[in-house]
């Protein structure tokens, strides 16, 4: 796989930082009496499950919020990247990284979901955030919670940030893969993320990001070379991890998507305008309020001059977007794709599907030598006599899918985020 070395570089912070965030000044555990420090009991609080109480996370709890306290009105209206140990090492300057971006660190190493239900209030909502990217709950399974707690208390922060605000992007990131040797084994991680993703039919707001089976090896656990220690990402995992999130923060509109000038070469013509839906339709012709009314859950959308196809919040909740015009002569299509990890979309040419996915993921094509991961990759598309070849970034997928005589061009959206962009067309000789 290749990853941008610039990311790389202004990553480097990162593997000194997720050994930093342990090292505290040694002070004495704090006092219950302060409204910032971890009570001194359960009785009373929200959610189940564990709160930790060790002195070293105590001293760091109330050291950081202390700070944050401070920090209300200078952070208002920021990103907040809000979870535990992992979060916190993207450092609370976030050293160049998501330039251009106002963000606010409100990761606490050590922290639960039960934590950051408790802290929700003061570290997050107090600062009118813009958007909310959340990582949570390995910590948890060391403490022995099971999944279904876990879940409940995600099921409660979700509730508290749209009570707030429902129309606040939140940005889930599934939990990470660990080890079963860090009390942390695959199986109960993805039972978490499963629970997660069951919590998402009705909340539009939430996008929620696969960085499990991203970042999970053969057997679903960290590979050390992103992982070293099974559990924190260093240099190269931080810096996979912002590439994974930009998409999703320009698709959620937290910051803006990259210019695109492309012009198409003499003799295309572009099926997409990159501003709205005209042209295309569920069942043929449709004005864009009408698409908008066949597509309660938003699959589709015009967004940074990109057809975007969005993330699922249900399982199998497949659409259809087609153009409302039909081909009936030879044509060559091209156009361009990003997937998240683990996205799943299709190209419907003129009736039968070309599987266009994160294909080293999520497949049929693991052994491509080209397809470039979290970047633009190229399809080209070449319909004669019947018969469509296609090639992606100069390989050849299939040689020749027999398609119908006549049809329109189309999009399937099944899971993850896909986006489509320079999508033109010219009708061959």
């Amino acid at each position: 796989m290749n990853y941008r070395p610039a990311l790389l570089l202004a990553a480097a912070f990162a593997f000194a930082s997720t050994v930093a965030f342990t090292r505290v000044v040694a002070q004495p555990a704090p006092a219950s009496a302060n409204p910032l420090a971890i009570p001194a009991t359960d009785d009373g609080l929200p959610g189940a499950g564990p709160i930790r109480r060790y002195e070293w996370f105590q001293n760091l709890w109330l050291q950081r919020r202390t700070q944050w306290a401070r920090r209300v009105q200078q952070d208002q209206g920021a990103i907040v990247f809000l979870g535990d140990s992992i979060t916190q090492g993207w450092g609370d300057g976030f050293n160049s990284q998501f330039p251009g971006l106002k963000l606010a660190n409100r990761g606490i190493s050590g922290d639960t979901t039960r934590g950051v239900l408790l802290r929700l209030k003061e570290d997050v909502l107090a600062l009118n955030p813009k958007g909310v990217v959340l990582l949570i709950g390995t910590n948890d399974l060391e403490e022995g919670a099971e999944p279904e707690t876990i879940a409940a208390n995600l099921k409660l922060i979700l509730a508290a940030l749209r009570a707030h605000n429902a129309a606040m992007p939140v940005i889930l990131c599934n939990v990470m893969p660990s080890s079963e040797s860090k009390k942390r084994p695959s199986a109960q991680i993805k039972k978490i993320n499963r629970l997660y993703y069951g919590l998402l039919a009705d909340q539009p707001q939430i996008t929620v990001v696969d960085t499990y089976a991203f970042f999970a090896d053969a057997k679903g656990d960290a590979k050390p070379d992103e992982f070293p220690d099974l559990l924190h990402p260093n240099a190269l995992g931080y810096a996979k991890w912002e590439q994974v999130l930009r998409p999703h923060l320009e698709a959620a509109g937290l910051t803006a998507g990259w210019p695109d000038d492309f012009k198409p070469e003499p003799g295309f013509e572009s099926l997409f305008n990159g501003r709205d839906l005209t042209g295309w339709g569920y069942a043929g012709p449709g004005t864009n309020a009408q698409i908008a009314a066949e597509d309660p859950a938003l699959r589709f959308a015009a967004r940074n001059g990109r057809l975007l196809v969005l993330p699922a919040r249900v399982e199998r909740a497949y659409r259809k977007l087609w153009t409302t015009r039909q081909f009936s002569r030879d044509f060559e299509l091209r156009l361009e794709f990003r997937a998240a990890p683990n996205a799943d979309s299709g190209i419907f040419v003129r009736d039968p599907q070309l599987q266009c996915r994160d294909y080293l993921i999520a497949g049929p094509y693991y052994a491509l030598k080209n397809y470039r991961p979290l970047d633009w990759n190229e399809m080209v598309i070449t319909v004669r006599g019947g018969l469509a070849h296609c090639m992606c970034n100069g390989e050849v997928l299939v040689d020749a899918m027999p398609v119908p005589a006549s049809g329109p061009i189309g999009f399937e959206s099944d899971h993850g985020l896909m986006e489509y962009r320079r999508i033109r067309v010219r009708e061959l000789p």
